[in-house]
């Protein structure tokens, strides 16, 4: 698909969207076919660092040991010291209102286990465990400002379960070029992570947070059905 597609379906979906007084996500939706998702090697998941943000930091929460705990009071939004990781334990509530609370966690490495252990149970089902591949898991020497720099624009998109990758890249008051810098930029990435690239691809949608999807391609198709009647 090319550029010029995902532009047309973007000002068909600003302009028929519905007015909110908040700002709205845009969201694209990659529909998929001809993957076995039951297969590991045919699921994806790949995390994005967007070129544009996308219009809303991701907030970080660090579970660290005292050697890094002001480095990453000063990198990160929410530190959880592991010396009082046994507050946490057995507290499923405290650790639910943790995962709402932040939407990227780090770790240190020495101490996963027992971030497994103590928050696994409510961080796993919600996609948020440390994850090594988005680079969460760090050594106790790590670079913490260029960790955060480089997630707090970083999006997660997924295909393990369902035939369906749907992800917010932006917000509609962000400017059009950025938008699309980062649909472009998530879509060449996800069927580069595909088996088959484009024939694992039924379909692709942009949406507004309240509003209808739009398919991408579908738009000049449309307006030449218009112009032959």
């Amino acid at each position: 698909m090319e550029r010029k597609e995902f532009a047309e379906a973007l000002a068909v979906i600003r302009k028929n969207g519905p007015q909110r007084k908040f700002a709205q996500t845009v969201d694209l939706i990659i529909n998929l076919k001809n993957l076995d998702l039951k297969q590991a090697n045919q699921q994806v998941d790949i995390y994005i660092q967007l070129p544009k943000g996308r219009g809303k930091i991701n907030k970080i929460c660090a579970f660290v040991d005292p050697e890094m705990a002001e480095h990453a009071k000063a990198n990160c939004d929410v530190v959880v010291m592991h010396d009082d990781f046994p507050k946490y334990a057995g507290d499923k509530k405290k650790i639910k209102m943790l995962a709402d609370s932040c939407d990227i966690f780090i770790a240190q490495l020495n101490i996963m286990p027992d971030v497994a252990k103590t928050f696994g149970r409510v961080l796993g089902p919600k996609g948020k465990m440390p994850n090594p591949k988005a680079g969460c898991v760090v050594q106790p020497n790590a670079n913490l400002k260029m960790v955060a720099d480089k997630l707090h624009n970083t999006v997660r998109a997924a295909a393990k379960t369902q035939m369906c990758i749907k992800l917010a890249l932006g917000k509609e008051n962000q400017e059009d070029a950025d938008i699309l810098d980062n649909v472009f930029t998530v879509y060449d990435q996800v069927l580069h992570a595909l088996p088959q690239e484009d024939n694992n691809v039924r379909s692709v949608l942009l949406k507004l947070t309240m509003g209808a999807p739009v398919k991408v391609g579908a738009v000049a198709v449309e307006e030449k059905k218009g112009e032959a009647k």
